[in-house]
């Protein structure tokens, strides 16, 4: 199994770790330390040796960050998480902290004592952080304390050796694009601005930039590695070579110079001794990096990471390559959603169907010869409460059967070499309460509408999220995550800067992958998701409009419980829309599937509701 399902969580070490940690800032001199989730690579996936956020508190989840004062310490998590805080961390120990409405640089503006001076280790910031927490310590006549050494790996017992996970080449089979060419496009951008290097330290878009993929982190398979691209064409990859073997070391070597992840740091001092002007992004680079450029007179000129806009706009190789994925892990969510129905209600537990549906997707890869490399996160397989949890993630210590009369969400994705999924179906266990229903089909309405959505050119995330929200809103209602996400070209199934949320703020751009994925949660009680990804479509002109506009087209093509559909609540072009969608869903997936049960069960799955 790629998914483990251990108890990881550990919060009854709390208090005797967080003490460890106060004992040593008297010499560190320092009245408080942060402790993000992040890594040395600012990566939502990290490596087990860099855990650190769920050693010290128990939270496992994939965002929040802890600041542990003299007397206090608080974990901050967004709402997709506060359900989950309050399981796994103890609270005699720690307290809730609100990630976006009050972070940390606001926490200690409002709350800080004068003259507070707090740690922070420089390769777990950005620059951006680094600036709002200065500010805020600032207005508490404050300090900022750049650590040498991370006082928690100093008191972290038994701490796991950094990953070794082998690198393999992404052919342009699935890449679409040469590596040279990347390159020397950067570099080309990059004399053009009078730029001398840019600092590459997203590893997805060292990935991307060199058609690599590696296996140090969960689910995720970009190598950890960094890179500096010169505007002379040339290149240096920061890589572990025990990671590489004789083939990729051959392949990397017509593209850069590959040298061991410590010597970053003298490539870029002796930038900053040749007065080199250097491309850095503020919002993924560690302040360290700042630090090393500008101490000898170099400059880190602010920039968004060149690979970042490229990456996120997916060429008709990789456009092409998610849509044959996408049909392939269809065909493995309707054997295990056929099987699922086939099974007897309270017989199956939550990691049952976990398991089920990673061997769907490992059967249904052998037999159509493109296997299944990983899963693109850890299934959230959730039944009734727990499907409440947003990112619940089940273990032998919180699994539970699927009971009659409730709902089971079960969201997951596969890792191809030829694309990313991710897609959430939530379904019936046996008969559900008609108000479970009301709100499966307030949730499917807001799906729709983002799927049918028509928008002009400059039009951002955040204009069209209101779209998914309007009929919960209507009826009292929202769910507290955003609408959709970027999702990489078997890389992150996190990726931005395309979003649809609130916040998104970047323009929507044709080749675009996001998800869709619109719910709603009744904490103690039921989750609903509804989840397929779409990419954004070139202009197309519209009948009678004055102007071309864009669109979605759907990727994911799985059925939609139809017998949580409550049609009286969908508009005739809403009730359209999903009877297209099955009959296009059977249409692809039926010469795909040779089981007759399964073909079978894929025939009343997708039957229309309209005649």
């Amino acid at each position: 199994m790629f998914q483990s399902f251990d108890v990881t969580s550990t919060p009854q070490f709390g208090k005797e770790r967080v003490d460890a940690l106060r004992a040593r800032f008297a010499s560190l001199g320092i009245d408080g330390f942060l402790v993000p989730r992040a890594d040395e690579y600012q990566g939502e996936y990290v490596p087990a040796s860099s855990e650190r956020l769920a050693w010290l508190t128990g939270f496992t989840g994939s965002a929040g960050i802890a600041l542990v004062t003299a007397r206090q310490a608080v974990v901050f998590v967004d709402g997709r998480y506060t359900t989950q805080l309050v399981d796994q961390v103890d609270g005699a120990v720690f307290e809730p902290g609100d990630l976006v409405g009050e972070p940390p640089h606001r926490w200690i503006a409002a709350r800080a004592t004068k003259g507070f001076r707090l740690g922070i280790d420089p390769w777990l910031h950005t620059a951006a952080e680094v600036r709002r927490l200065e500010k805020a310590l600032a207005e508490k006549d404050g300090s900022l304390v750049l650590l040498g050494e991370n006082p928690l790996d100093a008191v972290w017992e038994g701490r796991p050796p950094e990953p070794l996970g082998a690198v393999t080449i992404q052919t342009d089979t699935f890449a679409g694009t040469l590596a040279k060419e990347k390159i020397a496009k950067i570099a080309g951008d990059l004399a053009e601005r009078s730029l001398r290097a840019a600092l590459i330290t997203d590893p997805s878009s060292v990935a991307w930039i060199f058609n690599i993929r590696g296996n140090d982190v969960p689910h995720t398979p970009h190598p950890l590695a960094r890179a500096i691209v010169f505007a002379d064409g040339s290149a240096d990859i920061f890589l572990d070579r025990r990671k590489t073997g004789i083939e990729v070391e051959a392949y990397l070597a017509q593209l850069a110079t590959q040298r061991e992840p410590a010597e970053i740091e003298g490539r870029l001092a002796a930038l900053g001794r040749d007065g080199a002007r250097v491309l850095v992004d503020p919002d993924l680079t560690p302040y360290a990096f700042y630090d090393l450029i500008g101490r000898d007179g170099g400059t880190a000129v602010e920039g968004s990471d060149p690979a970042k806009l490229p990456r996120a706009i997916k060429n008709t190789v990789e456009l092409n390559g998610s849509a044959v994925a996408h049909l392939q892990d269809g065909v493995a969510m309707v054997e295990f959603l056929a099987w699922l129905s086939d099974q007897r209600p309270g017989s199956v537990t939550e990691i049952d169907a976990t398991k089920a549906l990673e061997v769907a997707r490992r059967r249904v890869g052998e037999r159509m010869q493109n296997p299944l490399k990983d899963i693109s996160f850890d299934t959230i397989s959730g039944a009734a409460e727990n499907g409440a949890i947003i990112h619940y993630r089940v273990t032998t210590e919180t699994n539970r059967v699927l009971k009659p009369g409730e709902l089971f969400l079960i969201d997951s994705g596969g890792q191809y070499v030829n694309g990313t999924t991710d897609i959430t179906r939530t379904v019936a266990v046996g008969a559900v309460p008609e108000e479970q229903k009301r709100f499966f089909t307030l949730v499917l309405k807001g799906m729709i509408a983002i799927s049918t959505a028509r928008f002009p050119k400059g039009t951002r995330g955040c204009d069209l999220d209101p779209l998914a929200r309007i009929a919960l809103w209507k009826a009292g209602a929202d769910y507290a995550h955003g609408t959709g996400h970027g999702v990489g070209s078997y890389l992150s199934v996190h990726e931005g800067p395309q979003r649809i949320s609130r916040l998104a703020t970047q323009e929507l751009l044709p080749g675009m992958i996001l998800s869709n994925e619109p719910g709603y949660y009744r904490p103690g009680a039921f989750g609903i998701r509804i989840e397929n990804l779409i990419y954004v479509r070139d202009l197309e002109p519209v009948e009678g409009g004055d102007m071309p506009m864009m669109s979605f087209e759907t990727l994911t093509y799985v059925p939609i419980d139809r017998y949580l559909v409550v049609t009286e609540l969908l508009t005739r072009e809403e009730l359209r829309w999903l009877d297209a969608y099955h009959q296009k869903t059977r249409e692809e997936l039926l010469p795909l599937i040779h089981d007759a049960k399964v073909r079978d069960w894929l025939e009343k799955a997708t039957a229309p509701f309209s005649r």
